[in-house]
């Protein structure tokens, strides 16, 4: 079975052409270079940001731009967590890596467990931070589909 590819066009039309039987990796010399997207299968880009620096939605934005306008992607998909979920880690124990429950060491709250919250701060990846983003065209003409993970989709 013949299998086709879609070029895009100046004009902004696309146009089928036979794939030439080549699966592998689209290189383009001294163009895309850095940052890779988590997920790509077909046309689609899929990257998850959990509490990384902020700055990271702008290297994922010019990433899933430069990638639509080489033709190599129709959509990016983004999934981050929503300003929903943001007092949920108020009640969430911050753990230490053997995953033992972190104590307050002095003062008023001393013995009671440390909140994982200072962790998840204003400046991590969150939806606001996307959102102002996307609002900015930072995407270009990539379409984005954007989830937010909300506490309904916590459980104990």
């Amino acid at each position: 079975m013949q299998q086709y590819d879609e070029l895009f066009l100046p004009n902004g039309k696309t146009k089928k052409v036979k794939r030439n039987g080549e699966q592998g990796e689209r290189v383009i010399k001294n163009f895309i270079d850095g940052h890779k997207i988590d997920y790509v299968k077909g046309r689609v880009a899929f990257d998850l940001e959990w509490n990384s620096k902020d700055q990271t939605f702008d290297r994922d934005l010019y990433a899933l731009r430069t990638f639509h306008e080489c033709g190599l992607i129709g959509v990016g998909v983004l999934v981050t967590r929503s300003a929903s979920l943001n007092p949920i880690f108020d009640k969430v124990p911050l753990l230490d890596k053997k995953g033992n429950v972190v104590l307050h060491e002095d003062g008023l709250l001393a013995g009671q467990p440390k909140s994982c919250k200072a962790k998840y701060g204003a400046s991590t990846t969150w939806m606001g931070k996307l959102l102002y983003r996307l609002n900015a065209g930072r995407h270009g003409g990539c379409p984005v589909l954007v989830f937010g993970i909300t506490p309904k989709l916590i459980t104990d």
